[in-house]
């Protein structure tokens, strides 16, 4: 029987027959990555007594780092104390940690064909390795730490071909919105991306798409394990063995839809919603924004730094409007520091954070006052995400905010 990615997987995971679209099979979870926040008396953190396996779990300080609260701080507290008493060796703690999706990505911690969960939303970026991943409540992630399996039901899968290459200053958020705006909403599906012209997208690209696949309602969004992707997991596996993973030749889709890569624009999308909200940068050039913010599980990588780098260097965050940068790790932070990003990013005028979810998410270091604009990079633009409900998102491209930070309102960055 031909299956799709997630079929495999769930095939793999339930030790049953070939699942089918519809069912629901219990899976075994290979890893399991608990947050700070998971610690917090404010989501009603309860000790267990016993966990299904340490060697199975990681936890990464990301979302509140350093603590803005003494809440936050306690939190970090019960984690220390629950990584001694379990034995958990993956910690990552303060001075290690990184946007978690980040340290993921950086640890091999994501593998091909395996199951990880945690309950951040955009978990589903571990996606770009073969893995199906997807966040899930703090409930449904403490029974899971405990019995180390969890229910799914399979979901059918939407198929997108990807064909040409990503002209100059465009990426992967702007393919990413550049589908929420043409096809919308993907609710209750899993994304499944291939063709020929994902040789062409390099896994920075890959896993902003998979990131962002939380956005317009999927379930999963998974990329092929090519040897693009076998390439970069290999050192970071500690030699354990990695191969290639692919849907199979004659899988059955929900629906099969082409991208010609080429031909995608830089993208925006209006406040509220990517879904069916993006549209090409210069149908809104001109606008006006307060702030501008470059980072997150999303963007916050550093191919996204160094392409900010890039058209600021020499130039300065226009009067009036301010800049916010967040590398998404540690190990970003150290690599853009080595590399003189950061000193161009600080020159121009922008203000360079710790690694942290922070701005993104309305937490701390950037929130947006009422009637302010911020034109963002990170992962959501609804009403309320970054700070006032009474403030405006954009999202788009890191180009599209680097260069649109040098005016002060959204331009588009290929005439940069």
């Amino acid at each position: 029987m031909a299956m799709t990615l997630v079929e495999k997987v769930m095939t793999r995971a339930s030790h049953g027959d070939p699942v089918v679209v519809g069912q629901v099979v219990v899976c075994d979870v290979d890893t399991i990555v608990f947050l700070d926040l998971q610690f917090n008396d404010a989501i009603g953190w309860q000790e267990p007594t016993r966990i299904a396996d340490p060697d199975r779990v990681v936890i990464i300080m990301d979302h509140a780092v350093p603590a803005p609260s003494i809440g936050d701080a306690e939190a970090g507290v019960r984690a220390r104390a629950f990584a001694k008493r379990f034995g958990v060796r993956r910690f990552y703690d303060v001075g290690r940690h990184g946007i978690c999706h980040q340290v993921i990505a950086e640890e091999g911690l994501a593998r091909p064909g395996e199951v990880l969960l945690c309950s951040d939303s955009h978990t589903c970026a571990a996606g770009a390795f073969g893995s199906l991943a997807r966040g899930l409540g703090p409930a449904e992630m403490l029974q899971i730490l405990c019995l180390g399996q969890t229910w799914f039901q399979v979901p059918p899968t939407i198929r997108y071909l990807l064909e040409g290459q990503l002209s100059e200053k465009v990426s992967g958020k702007d393919v990413f919105l550049w589908i929420a705006g043409s096809y919308g909403a993907a609710m209750n599906t899993a994304l499944e991306f291939g063709g020929p012209g994902l040789a062409t997208l390099g896994l920075s690209d890959r896993r902003t798409i998979a990131t962002q696949g939380a956005e317009v309602g999927a379930d999963f969004t998974m990329f092929p394990a090519d040897e693009i992707c076998v390439d970069y997991l290999r050192p970071r596996c500690s030699g354990e063995k990695v191969d290639t993973f692919f849907a199979d030749e004659g899988a059955q889709y929900l629906d099969t839809r082409s991208v010609n890569l080429a031909q995608i624009e830089p993208q925006v999308a209006r406040p509220g919603t990517v879904i069916n909200n993006s549209f090409a940068v210069t149908e809104l050039a001109g606008t006006h924004i307060d702030q501008f913010f470059i980072g997150s599980c999303a963007n916050g990588q550093l191919e996204d730094l160094i392409v900010a780098a890039k058209i600021l260097d020499g130039k300065q965050v226009a009067a009036g409007s301010r800049m916010i940068v967040t590398p998404a790790s540690q190990k970003v932070w150290r690599e853009a520091a080595a590399a003189g990003i950061l000193e161009t990013l600080v020159a121009a005028g922008a203000v360079v954070t710790n690694s942290t979810c922070g701005a993104c998410l309305g937490y701390h270091m950037g929130l947006i006052a009422p009637g302010e604009r911020c034109l963002t990079s990170s992962t959501r633009n609804f009403r309320g995400r970054m700070g006032s409900p009474d403030a405006e998102i954009f999202m788009a491209s890191p180009a599209t905010v680097a260069a649109s930070a040098i005016e002060g309102c959204i331009v588009d960055p290929r005439g940069t």
